[in-house]
């Protein structure tokens, strides 16, 4: 009988919808994540840079960005909101046994939140009522807040995956609770910078793919040139340490998570000497089919030696273990993530080598469609991350200490598929219209500046340059850098 259905058939009812409910809304809200985390940080840093060179065009772009952000930032607490409920409504033996010892991270993070809630007020509020630079330094905790947050998140998440900080009573109940060890666990650090190196890169290849489809349309002034280079050359600094980072956070799994590695690289079998393959797919039995098999890759990989001995999953008993399917999902999602992020180091240096060679951006067509659609392939590559970090652990939601069938809600199957269904329309609606306000924005953005040059008619909340007389000297500005720049890319 396949140990797949075996394992399934002794499972609650309810446990998948409770998985697809839970899986579309954090995928859905993981979209959202990269611009709430890194935003703020790359619309602080083109505000820095309009300030210090004096340059108008760069204080548009910050205040244009700093509305996005406002927007992000109001969906975004919907989808937040919701996947906390989740928690307790989904997962109540979970928070139930667990919430004690990791609860402290999601605490963290709603501390972060109501900050940042107020920081954004702030910096919307601050533009044109305060002095440049007091309203830029009032404005530089934002980052700050937003990193806090993804602190407190992948704390608790590093502790679902290694947790620590606690002792177990005759019951199996936690106790003697060590809050700092809960915390930082083995698997926080690489987790915690591989995430947040993953969500810059990915805002700032998203932020500057909207200025190369408008560089490729023919709008090469100095607006367009500026809103790409800055976050590009942010996201291309970020993509070779993040290659780095990533390397770490597998090595990290190898030693600390052996079974979840197995699944990501889908080894069956304990040994030496492990081929790495590329792609393919396990069967229950543990044989692979399709694929690029690749000699002894794996265990050079893993420890840099073909003698590296690798956990197969086949170690344990298949009710520890993640399912053929499983680990076949978690692995697709791996080797998808590192074939993106290798196409982006390439991205990375073309842009690298033309800007040392000739101080001005590459001249092929080509460069810009695939800056074009980077942030696109960074957005997938975080949905990935997060289903290789959450499949990869099946059948654990506490790591060898509790099952996700143990941790799932009583409420009756047929509920939660009604639940699902009523989300996934509530979702819809509130991310056409989330992309309705930016398509809306844009256009009254591009109206303004075909009519008067990069000035903006008063009235509206981004009339005008952010500081300075409204209709003067400032108005005239933007269009002086656009005849007289730097020219790039004419």
């Amino acid at each position: 009988m396949n140990t797949a259905i075996a394992i399934m058939a002794d499972t609650p009812p309810q446990l998948l919808p409770a998985r697809e409910l839970m899986a579309f809304t954090l995928a859905s809200h993981i979209l959202l994540v990269p611009f709430g985390v890194a935003l703020p940080a790359i619309t602080l840093l083109m505000h820095y840079r309009g300030l210090r060179k004096g340059d108008p065009v760069a204080l548009l772009l910050a205040r244009r960005w700093s509305a996005v952000m406002a927007v992000q930032f109001a969906i975004g607490i919907v989808t937040g909101t919701v996947l906390s409920f989740e928690f307790g409504l989904l997962w109540p033996g979970l928070m139930g046994r667990w919430g004690d010892v990791f609860g402290l991270g999601f605490g963290v993070e709603a501390w972060a939140f109501f900050l940042e809630a107020i920081l954004i007020a702030i910096y919307l509020y601050g533009w044109r009522r305060l002095k440049p630079w007091t309203h830029f330094w009032l404005g530089l905790p934002l980052p700050l807040t937003a990193l806090l947050g993804a602190f407190g998140i992948i704390a608790a998440n590093s502790w679902m995956n290694t947790p620590r900080g606690f002792s177990l009573d005759a019951d199996g109940n936690p106790v003697d609770v060590k809050v700092r060890q809960a915390i930082f666990t083995p698997m926080f650090g690489p987790e915690y910078w591989h995430f947040v190196a993953g969500v810059v890169l990915t805002a700032g290849y998203v932020v500057a793919g909207v200025y190369a489809v408008g560089w490729l349309r023919g709008r090469r002034d100095h607006y367009h040139r500026l809103g790409f280079t800055v976050p590009f050359t942010v996201a291309a600094i970020l993509t070779p340490v993040q290659f780095v980072l990533g390397d770490s956070i597998a090595r990290s799994v190898f030693h600390k998570q052996p079974i979840k590695f197995a699944a990501t690289e889908i080894v069956w079998k304990t040994g030496t000497h492990m081929p790495e393959y590329l792609f393919g797919r396990l069967h229950p039995d543990g044989s692979i089919s399709g694929g690029i098999k690749i000699p002894q890759l794996d265990s050079i990989l893993a420890g840099f030696s073909p003698d590296t001995q690798v956990t197969g999953l086949s170690s344990v008993p298949a009710s520890d273990r993640p399912t053929a399917t499983q680990a076949t999902i978690a692995h697709w999602a791996f080797d998808i993530m590192v074939t993106i992020g290798s196409l982006l180091i390439l991205l990375a240096l073309w842009y690298g080598w033309c800007w040392l060679r000739r101080r001005d951006l590459p001249r092929s067509p080509w460069f810009f469609r695939c800056a074009a659609v980077a942030g696109a392939a960074c957005l997938l590559t975080v949905e990935c991350g997060w289903i290789t970090t959450e499949v990869g652990r099946q059948p654990w939601i506490v790591y060898e200490n509790m099952r996700v069938s143990e941790a799932v809600t009583d409420t009756r199957a047929a509920s939660l598929w009604a639940m699902l269904a009523i989300v996934i329309v509530v979702y819809v609606l509130i991310f056409g219209t989330f992309l309705g306000v930016l398509l809306t924005m844009r256009t009254r953005w591009r109206a303004a500046d075909e009519r008067h040059g990069d000035a903006h008619p008063a009235g509206t909340p981004e009339g005008d340059t952010p500081y300075g007389p409204r209709r003067t000297t400032a108005a005239a500005a933007p269009d002086h850098d656009c005849a007289h720049g730097d020219g790039g890319g004419r």
